[in-house]
């Protein structure tokens, strides 16, 4: 340890240890997933980045080299003089790159010439990838878990956030993935993060559960749109008891119609979003479907959809992917507005 500190180099077990963690890495790569709290300080453009390599590539190592390294100076210093100048010499910070190499070294190597105990992270965020990864092989199997099931439109993730609301421990997961879960999930102005970002906010989620206390999740499939969800968590959660949301179609159906209004909003991006569904409907259906669409016809939409596709798929997979599933405790009502959601929830805490 300490012959890291004198070069100038921290472990991943140090993070809590610096006043700022500086990623160095390209705007892209920062977009992708980054160590939580990190500010991005790009040493190289996206396109400055590509440049670079492709004289690595195409010309040469030495090439490539002279570019990058005029290139990272004038970055640095453009840094330094927009965010550091007003920092004093007990200023610490951390920086990082992909593997803890030459960005993030010549980084610190500046930053150190100038003062400021700086230190590069070990491994760069390779290592900090290896970690998330290698933490949700296990951290999952240290909770004990409630599973909100019922069918779609039972408005599960408003009783999972109502229960968070009145004190419970919840892991909201498609919060997490910016998707409602089905394969109309799609939300129209927020894209799913990467898989990667996906499993860094997972993890600070996790570690901020308490493991004495029950923690209320969802019932998910493996996939939640694009994102695949942890292995350990899938097994722990479908091992986990399940308390089912029974509510009657009609009121599903007016949850959905209220919780999904953006689609009445965008027809034609809802016709785009059932075009996912061939090959699981006929293309008859999906025509009268798009017909239904294009004549305002939500209503019957809605209902046509639960009783065709949602409520015969939702009964097969929770009965096959749910230990539990045929025991779990019924939470009956034919309201879902927000007062019902509300009850539901107190309903859930009492007999916990």
């Amino acid at each position: 340890m300490a012959e890291h500190r004198s070069r100038g180099v921290a472990t991943l077990a140090q993070l809590g240890e610096f006043d700022a963690i500086l990623d160095a890495r390209s705007p892209a790569e920062f977009a992708d997933d980054h160590i939580p709290g990190a500010t991005s300080c790009p040493v190289l453009s996206n396109a400055e980045r590509a440049r670079v390599g492709t004289l690595y590539k195409q010309v040469s190592p030495f090439e490539a080299k002279k570019v990058g390294a005029a290139l990272v100076a004038k970055n640095i210093a453009a840094h330094i003089e927009a965010q550091f100048l007003d920092k004093p010499k007990s200023w610490r910070p951390l920086v990082y790159c992909w593997r803890g190499g030459q960005r993030s070294g010549a980084f610190t190597h500046i930053l150190r010439e100038i003062g400021w105990d700086a230190h590069r992270l070990e491994g760069g965020y390779k290592t900090w990838r290896r970690h998330v990864v290698d933490t949700l092989a296990t951290l999952p199997a240290h909770f004990t878990y409630k599973v909100i099931s019922g069918p779609t439109g039972s408005a599960k993730s408003r009783i999972l956030e109502a229960l968070g609301r009145l004190g419970a421990q919840v892991l909201h997961l498609e919060e997490l993935a910016a998707h409602k879960g089905s394969v109309l999930g799609n939300l129209p102005d927020a894209p799913q993060p990467s898989q990667r970002m996906f499993e860094t906010n997972l993890l600070r989620a996790l570690e901020q559960c308490d493991a004495s206390r029950p923690v209320y999740v969802e019932a998910e499939s493996r996939k939640i749109g694009a994102l695949q969800v942890p292995d350990a968590l899938i097994f722990a959660m479908r091992a986990a008891p399940c308390l089912r949301i029974d509510a009657c179609r009609p009121a599903r159906a007016d949850f959905l119609l209220r919780d999904y209004a953006y689609f009445l909003e965008r027809p034609q991006w809802l016709i785009g979003q059932l075009g996912h569904l061939r090959g699981l409907q006929s293309n008859e259906t999906l025509a009268r479907w798009t017909a239904l669409v294009e004549a305002g016809e939500f209503r019957t939409l809605v209902d046509e959809l639960l009783e065709k596709h949602y409520d015969p798929l939702y009964q097969r997979s929770q009965e096959k992917n749910f230990r539990d599933y045929a025991d779990a405790a019924k939470f009956a009502t034919d309201d879902l507005g927000p007062d019902s959601i509300e009850a539901i929830a107190r309903e859930i805490l009492a007999g916990s």
